[in-house]
């Protein structure tokens, strides 16, 4: 294994007091995560961190956690040279 410094891939903001709902916060949420799984990221790599402070405003960040390893196989994903096997068929 190679140790490496991976780039972060993050997508935050900062909205004003008055300036979202829950609804068009839920939709920005969902939007940035659509644009971190479109840059190649796994699902349970995607972490979603929503703050909401005491003045109204809140602070949302959409991160892509790539490891601490360039080849360490995910958590689902086959082993380098590893077979992988589908359902049998008959």
């Amino acid at each position: 294994m190679t140790l490496y410094q991976p780039e972060p891939v993050e997508i935050s903001t900062r909205i004003r007091p008055g300036e979202w709902t829950e609804s068009s916060l839920e939709e920005l949420v969902t939007t940035y995560r659509a644009k971190i799984l479109a840059m190649g990221a796994m699902v349970p790599e995607v972490v979603t961190q929503v703050a909401r402070h005491d003045d109204g405003s809140v602070a949302v960040t959409v991160s892509w956690n790539k490891g601490d390893y360039a080849d360490e196989p995910a958590s689902d994903s086959p082993a380098p040279g590893e077979a992988t096997t589908g359902p049998a068929t008959a």
